[in-house]
């Protein structure tokens, strides 16, 4: 078992689901970024998805793309990321890291090379959003060959194929991306995504996270009570971004994180 499928192990015998936040690498510079996973893993998260910035994404909305603009106005490389995953690594760090991105970078790089170097420096698993099950044996050969989770996106359009499709290759967990969509611009429908997640359960052996459209603790702790795991990414990044100058960012992005675990647990608990 690798660290995500540990991580899961853990939570389920405390009774509690993950809480996943979303960073863009390089937003608003590579030294913040480090500064912002140790706080992040320090008040409660229990996986990470670490950004890699892309100059034409298609399921980031306008707050996450703004990102992306800022951390490659950086000069944000996937080295440097990569770099930044190790140098954690090093120190104990110990939270599962899960590389999020799109499939221009790694092509550039090479997928074989990038597997290898991920897997190396201390990633845990692969999120590709461009990379459909059917067409990732350019990355998923090497990814798994290399003891690196891949994670698959589902939607509220996915058919009983791509649902079969996803659950032949994935692994560490699904994620149910809970609308159709960009990420920050609509709220989700709670009793809809619910079922849904419900259906799926029937034939899904892996944990199922949830993401888009979760901006509060309050809409956290709903999602909490039937997902494995809650994903929270434009409204930490909207944080992010509104705190960008100001001295106490660390500490304020912080304490949301912990309040949307306080969150998550108290419902997860609930719900039990």
């Amino acid at each position: 078992m690798g660290r995500i499928a540990d991580r899961f192990a853990a939570l389920r015998q405390r009774g509690e689901v993950a809480l996943v936040p979303f960073f863009m690498a390089g937003d608003p510079d590579l030294d913040v970024t480090r500064a912002l996973l140790r706080a992040a893993a320090e008040e409660g998260a229990d996986l990470i998805e670490l950004a890699v910035p892309f100059s034409d994404p298609t399921a980031d909305g306008p707050i996450i793309q703004r990102a992306g603009v800022r951390a490659l106005a950086n000069r944000t490389s996937l080295r440097q990321i990569l770099e930044l995953v190790a140098e954690l690594r090093s120190d104990g760090f110990d939270t599962p890291i899960v590389l999020f991105g799109y499939y221009n970078p790694i092509f550039h790089y090479g997928p074989a090379r990038l597997a290898d170097d991920a897997a190396r420096a201390g990633v845990d698993g692969l999120l590709v959003v461009d990379l459909p099950p059917e067409e990732a044996d350019e990355l998923w050969r090497p990814a798994r060959a290399a003891g690196l989770d891949v994670i698959f996106l589902l939607a509220p359009t996915s058919d009983a194929d791509r649902v079969r499709a996803v659950q032949r290759k994935a692994s560490g967990f699904i994620y149910f991306v809970s609308m159709t969509g960009i990420t920050g611009t609509k709220a989700i429908d709670a009793a809809d995504v619910r079922r849904m997640v419900q259906d799926l359960r029937r034939s899904c052996r892996l944990p199922l996270g949830v993401g888009f459209g979760i901006t509060t603790p309050a809409e956290a702790a709903v999602v909490a009570s039937y997902a494995d795991a809650v994903v929270v990414g434009s409204a930490i990044v909207r944080l992010i971004e509104a705190k960008a100058a100001a001295p106490d960012l660390v500490s304020e992005v912080g304490a949301f994180i912990r309040a949307l675990k306080n969150a998550t647990r108290a419902r997860a608990g609930a719900a039990a």
